[in-house]
């Protein structure tokens, strides 16, 4: 039986999960005007939505029941999947999935939704909670483009970008995953740094000021990537796959000699190491992206 206060509510927005992120997520929706559903195994985390107008939902049938886009905001798919596997029939309105996970899950829950006649858009958030409601929020989506334009005028409210990256439902997890494998490494990275430096007496304020031009080249390197990898020639331009080998050594001496943990300098040495065994040496270090992965899987992928 459907809740008395959501029957009949034409373009109602249903948020379930309520995390910080899909705390973000309800309260834009909100600050934009569209009324707003909440559903969580937690009722408490609702409180404060509720004092600015969302409706609490006792059960997920009840907040997705009437919704025009229903948006799941949970730690992974297999929670997705346990939401709503209780649901005697299908969100009628268009699901839109948020949570995270890969492009495969993405293509399977897809799948699911295909069974049961749902509309189904997959989506992935790349920018932190509380950039959702304001220009700094990016959150990509793939799907059925028709799904995608009729959701907007409610996807909008969540703030900044709203990409639309094309039919192929996994897209959005696929770019998901790549960028969080980059600020994964990133961060492993920056770790490692200041692990270093900490052991020669180096003040963490102190490295921050050269750690951050370090960062500073990343943006050019990404376009020297693509287009590389793009045209797929490796001219060394500027420093070639045999230089980083040279310099990852002595770094991962200076670790050695620290007892700082050389395992992350390991493996990216012995990433350049297949590299140069397979002739590769003089090439630029966007060569190492194409080694990493197998011929047949890019053919594959094509």
């Amino acid at each position: 039986m459907t809740h008395p206060n959501l029957d009949n509510q034409s373009g109602t927005v249903a948020v379930l999960g309520l995390g910080p992120m899909g705390r973000a997520l309800a309260a834009a929706s909100l600050a934009a005007g569209h009324p707003t559903v909440l559903w969580n195994r937690s009722p408490a985390k609702a409180t404060a939505l509720v004092a600015r107008g969302a409706i609490l939902a006792p059960t997920v049938a009840d907040a997705v029941d009437r919704a025009s886009v229903v948006i799941a905001c949970v730690i992974n798919y297999e929670a997705v999947r346990a939401v709503l596997s209780g649901l005697e029939r299908p969100p009628s309105g268009t699901f839109v999935n948020l949570s995270s996970g890969h492009a495969a899950e993405a293509r399977e829950m897809a799948g699911w939704a295909a069974q049961r006649n749902v509309n189904y858009l997959d989506g992935a958030i790349l920018t932190p909670a509380p950039t959702i409601g304001t220009p700094a929020a990016t959150i990509l989506y793939s799907g059925p483009r028709t799904l995608f334009d009729e959701s907007l005028p409610r996807l909008e409210s969540f703030g900044g970008s709203s990409a639309y990256l094309g039919a192929d439902v996994g897209t959005a997890a696929a770019y998901e995953m790549a960028l969080l494998d980059l600020f994964a490494m990133s961060v492993g990275g920056l770790a490692h740094a200041f692990a270093l430096a900490s052991t020669e007496g180096i003040a963490p304020t102190a490295f921050a000021r050269f750690a951050r031009g370090i960062g500073g080249l990343l943006p050019d390197m990404a376009d020297r990537f693509a287009d590389q990898l793009t045209s797929g020639a490796f001219a060394a331009d500027i420093s070639t796959i045999a230089s980083a080998g040279s310099a990852i050594g002595h770094v991962r001496d200076a670790a050695a000699a620290r007892g700082v943990d050389p395992t992350p300098l390991q493996a990216v040495q012995s990433i350049i190491e297949r590299a140069i065994a397979a002739g590769h040496g003089g090439d630029s270090y966007a060569r190492l992206a194409q080694s990493l992965v197998p011929a047949d899987a890019v053919e594959a992928a094509r």
